[in-house]
């Protein structure tokens, strides 16, 4: 690709050497100043597909103004971009601003203060922001909205209409998102010029190499198999409950039972949020329960297992769920647990989405056995070796 020397050096040291094709189909279109919508499955590398055509146009100069705007519906998502940029971005350029809830506005006024040119951003915080006066977008030469499909369903449509009127009506925009529904095509349709078209894949299909498992099993078994599951698994797992209290009360039957697990919800400090996130990545948690804030904007590599404890809303978020594993062209296994209606509500999303899911049977009396034993095992190991962190 036609990269400085200095972005090349700094993607080969950070292990990026081949490009994935949302990457390869979108980047030399960002380079020549086009507008870009991107769709494709989760996992792609969409991120890199837009942030290494934005530090090479910020190389270019030596501004002291926002250049640069990120739009992405959740704090996670937002923390794992400014995570990539700072790998990349070398010497030359300065840290970039990250503009966000739930965490103290002190440090994200200074950073804006001491001339940030690219900006990550949730739209709620930035929005207050710009109403005080704090921000100025009034150079933006690259907007780029992340996982737009995701900010209209957190109802931001709102708020980014806002924000993007302030922006000056001569930029570039790059879209990525993982579907492509009527709202986001009104808003492709109104913020962007003759946008290069790159769809990879069928964005309502997980990805080939992530084998799909369910079970159908009596309400009263469903935590024993979960736990099953959870014993049989060497490698991290991604538990997604549907509902914040669902999250609390699975978290700490886990934890009462010795796994090292942590949670995620939309109530939870950014600070929990943050924790839970850091020892998940580092293996500090081997478990990690949480609400579908988790679904989009967690790249974390080698998740082993996702487990769909309870069914999602929508069937495009089964997609983002089970998005989770099988990064970047690993393997990875999928498992969701249905008991009463749900197995009627597993067929509507199997009809929805044009797949079938392999059914699985687990024999009880193997689990019922097997409980004691390994729960004592587990309990005494985790406990000894992380008391706070389990129960935290």
């Amino acid at each position: 690709m036609p990269l400085s020397a200095g972005l090349q050096q700094r993607l080969a040291s950070a292990q990026f050497i081949t490009p994935t094709p949302v990457q390869a189909a979108a980047i030399p279109h960002a380079l020549e100043g086009k507008d870009v919508l991107a769709t494709a499955q989760t996992g792609t590398g969409k991120t890199l597909a837009f942030l290494i055509p934005a530090i090479e146009k910020l190389q270019a100069n030596t501004s002291r103004n926002v250049e640069v705007l990120v739009l992405v519906p959740t704090r996670e998502l937002a923390l794992q971009i400014l995570a990539q940029y700072e790998k990349l971005r070398g010497k030359a350029l300065g840290p970039a601003a990250l503009v966000m809830g739930g965490v103290s506005e002190k440090s994200q006024i200074q950073a804006l203060r001491s001339g940030a040119r690219l900006v990550v951003a949730t739209p709620g915080r930035l929005e207050d922001l710009l109403s005080r006066k704090l921000a100025d977008l009034r150079h933006v030469k690259i907007l780029v909205l992340d996982e737009a499909d995701r900010m209209l369903d957190m109802g931001f449509l709102p708020a980014i209409r806002r924000i993007v009127a302030l922006l000056p009506a001569q930029r570039q925009t790059l879209c990525f998102s993982a579907t492509l529904e009527a709202s986001v095509a009104g808003l492709v349709h109104q913020y962007m010029r003759n946008p290069v078209r790159v769809a990879l894949g069928s964005i309502l299909k997980p990805a080939e190499n992530v084998e799909l498992q369910a079970f159908e099993v009596a309400l009263a078994e469903k935590r024993n198999v979960l736990r099953h599951l959870l014993y049989q698994e060497k490698g991290r797992s991604l538990v997604f409950a549907r509902t914040k209290r669902g999250t609390e009360r699975l978290f700490k039957d886990l934890a009462r039972d010795g796994f090292a697990a942590a949670m995620i919800h939309g109530d939870r400090s950014q600070s929990q949020r943050n924790g839970a996130l850091s020892g998940f990545e580092e293996g500090r948690f081997k478990v990690l329960v949480a609400t579908d804030v988790a679904s989009r904007g967690i790249h974390v590599q080698d998740v082993a297992h996702v487990i769909n404890y309870d069914l999602p809303t929508l069937p495009e978020d089964f997609i983002h769920r089970v998005g989770r594993t099988g990064r970047a062209g690993a393997r990875g296994l999928a498992s969701t647990l249905v008991s009463g209606a749900e197995v009627s509500e597993l067929r509507q999303i199997e009809r929805a989405l044009k797949l079938r899911i392999e059914r699985k049977q687990i024999n009880s009396r193997e689990v019922e056995a097997q409980m004691p034993a390994r729960r004592d095992t587990l309990a005494g190991r985790s406990l000894r070796a992380m008391p706070g962190e389990v129960f935290a």
